[in-house]
């Protein structure tokens, strides 16, 4: 079982000196992440979408094995909450293929205000057709009902298992042969980073729920301070005990926590 392991995003200005180089441009830094993870959530197309020509660029400037995870529009979730998916799911999928064979799962993120609609989700999911995975991050709790997992399951979607405050806060499901997790905000000191009891748990969330002939892409959130670069790497240490296979992450002395 692969564990893809990364950060969502890599654009942070205060990871200069945390994790970038002072002097490293900025234009390089993807370059720097690339070598030192193997996928990476991409937070900026939530906001604007980028051109194709852009995604196509992050693939060039990438290493063969590199994964790269767009996260759907907010005029498609937050604006129009799903509602006539078929133009923007397309305009959508039409830039991210410019990532080619190193576009992953598209990370479909649902308001925390917007209540269960069965029927939305499952004319956006067919939307995506059956050649692009979808992990659905769902905030409100009325969305978790035996109705919404066996959609997800029909269309192969994973259920983006969330973690807050070191604290699942979505059902552990398994609804695809591929799984997403995101990591939010631990509970450690500094803020927000995650503890080893935190991670470890996690990774034996990953091993007991997916075993070991899955993928499962996991993403740290928690960017201030650099504790998603850190948090990463003990993630991946804990994965190894679990008897699973973290991809690369960056070396101890590769990242200094800021004060």
């Amino acid at each position: 079982m692969a564990v893809l392991i990364g950060t969502s995003g890599w654009q942070y200005q205060h990871w200069r000196g945390v994790f970038y180089p002072p002097q490293l441009a900025i234009g390089r830094w993807l370059d720097h992440y690339a070598a030192r993870f193997a996928t990476v959530e991409i937070n900026n197309s939530f906001y604007q979408l980028p051109s194709h020509e852009t995604f196509q660029r992050w693939a060039s400037e990438t290493p063969h094995d590199f994964v790269l995870c767009p996260k759907a529009s907010r005029y498609l979730s937050h604006l129009k909450k799903l509602k006539d998916p078929a133009e923007p799911v397309a305009r959508f999928v039409g830039a991210a293929r410019g990532l080619g064979r190193k576009l992953g799962p598209v990370l479909l993120q649902l308001p925390g205000n917007f209540h269960a609609n069965p029927g939305r989700l499952a004319e956006t999911l067919a939307c995506f057709g059956t050649d692009v995975r979808v992990a659905v991050e769902l905030r409100h709790g009325s969305w978790f009902s035996d109705e919404v997992r066996g959609l997800l399951e029909r269309h192969g979607a994973a259920l983006c298992l969330a973690d807050r405050g070191s604290r699942l806060v979505t059902p552990g499901w398994r609804t695809a042969d591929w799984g997403y997790l995101r990591l939010h905000q631990g509970a450690a000191s500094p803020h927000p980073c995650y503890g080893r009891t935190a991670v470890g748990s996690r990774a034996r969330l990953l091993a007991e729920t997916w075993g070991g002939d899955c993928d499962v892409y996991v993403f740290f959130n928690n960017d201030p301070r650099g504790c998603a670069l850190r948090d990463a790497r003990r993630f991946a240490l804990a994965c190894a005990r679990q008897g699973l296979e973290p991809t690369r992450v960056p070396d101890r002395g590769d990242v200094e926590i800021a004060s």
